[in-house]
């Protein structure tokens, strides 16, 4: 298997978790999440090589997914940072809790940064950070309870979201990415009531053994079921079951609260076709005039179905990255290099938008071909960068605060020794 020694650990010590390998297949998956937002951004004007149809559809797939797999990515970048299958504990654990923050804070502030830059897009970097430091309680429990945490997110979190959102905490207008702690819990772009579902799965999936055949059968496995229950459980609610007939209802301003019955069959169809527009206009949560907004499975909407289904989706496409990642390692080395700089390769986007921003506001929006030349530029980066420096420009400067913060650490831990 093609593999390197991971970014995250450093040479073996008596008070350091032993070196992992780092597995390929996880940079290739961070890689397609990082462009499925390059796509979202972008907007559907910007794909050049697909006809408009097609592009439609490749817009439906990554919106949503996209930030889901990069949020469920990380938690599995949290667990191998932590010890892998078996977690860390006494000073190791101390050291990595040192690390994860550090990273964190600095994350945070650059995801602050590129939010002031006003390019028109939903910056991820704060939340992310914010997950981070969420995670932190649960970086030692293994991978049955993680499983467990995040099930119970998935079933109970959007009840909980709807109930808080409909009754103490109703959406606001947006003047940036993340403004409040409301917003990051509940009402943002990214909701962490529903984000650190995918963060919790994926740090119980980074708690299993990954070089496994009977693990990554289990992740295929369990993938397409629970793909198959969030978008069957979703169309069966909404269609044989009339939820989007009530949705419809509660929506239409046409209607003026009749019921669908009362118009002929063709503006009842339009009706619905409405209805259908307004799910995919969701961006974090569905709104509180209509519990069966619950059974809406499309991108960002935040609910049970929608988490199953990116779950599902995230646990497929990592199984095929891993899989391709070791038997094509060189066709791959463009996908892994992108996914070896993540950060990097996301932050540089954003200044290049807010380039164009600034000197072409009309093209704001995007052309034709600007996907594939965003893609284009980012393999090339990375690559010759991979090749000339290794580690990307912005890992490596967060790596070093992170090894700054622990060596802070350890200074005041001496100092306050020789003082006793």
């Amino acid at each position: 298997m093609a593999q390197n020694q991971s970014d995250d650990t450093g040479t073996a010590s008596d008070d350091r978790p032993p070196a992992r390998a780092r597995v390929d297949g996880i940079d290739a998956a961070r890689a397609l999440a990082v462009f499925g937002m390059f796509a979202v951004h972008l907007g559907v004007v910007s794909y050049g090589l697909l006809p408009e149809e097609q592009s439609w559809d490749l817009h439906g797939l990554v919106r949503g997914n996209s930030s889901a797999l990069f949020a469920f990515l990380a938690g599995v970048s949290l667990a191998l940072m932590t010890g892998g299958t078996t977690p860390v504990r006494g000073e190791p654990r101390r050291r990595a809790v040192v690390k994860i923050v550090a990273r964190s804070l600095v994350i945070g502030v650059l995801g602050v940064f590129l939010d002031l830059l006003a390019v028109p897009v939903a910056i991820i970097l704060t939340y992310y950070a914010g997950f981070f430091l969420l995670a932190l309680p649960l970086i030692r429990v293994r991978a049955a309870l993680l499983w467990s945490v995040a099930g119970a997110l998935a079933l109970l979190g959007p009840v909980a979201s709807f109930l808080l959102r409909q009754d103490l905490f109703p959406v606001r207008p947006r003047t940036g990415s993340l403004t409040s702690f409301s917003e990051f819990f509940l009402t943002g772009y990214y909701p962490a009531i529903t984000f650190m579902a995918f963060v919790f799965a994926g740090m119980a999936v980074g708690r299993t053994d990954l070089t496994s055949a009977a693990v990554r059968w289990r992740m295929m496995v369990g993938g397409a079921i629970l793909t198959a229950i969030g978008y069957l459980g979703s169309w069966f609610l909404l269609h044989p079951m009339g939820g989007l007939d009530r949705l419809t209802e509660a929506n239409s301003t046409f209607l003026n609260g009749a019921p669908l019955s009362s118009v002929d069959s063709a503006t009842a169809e339009d009706l619905r076709w409405n209805t259908i527009d307004a799910m995919h206009g969701i961006s974090g949560q569905v709104p509180t005039d209509s519990w069966w907004w619950l059974v809406v499975g499309t991108p960002h909407t935040g609910t049970t179905f929608e988490i199953f289904e990116a779950v599902g989706q995230a646990l497929l496409v990592l199984v095929v990255c891993m899989l391709l990642a070791e038997r094509s390692p060189r066709l791959m080395y463009p996908l892994t290099s992108v996914g070896r700089m993540p950060l990097t390769v996301y932050t540089g986007h954003i200044l290049v938008l807010a380039v164009i921003v600034a000197l072409s506001p009309e093209n704001a929006a995007g052309g034709p071909f600007y996907l594939e030349w965003f893609v284009l530029g980012s393999f090339v980066f990375a690559c010759l960068w991979r090749y000339a420096m290794g580690r990307g420009p912005l890992e490596l400067g967060l790596g070093k605060v992170a090894e700054g913060a622990v060596s802070v650490m350890d200074e005041a831990r001496e100092s306050r020794g020789r003082a006793s």
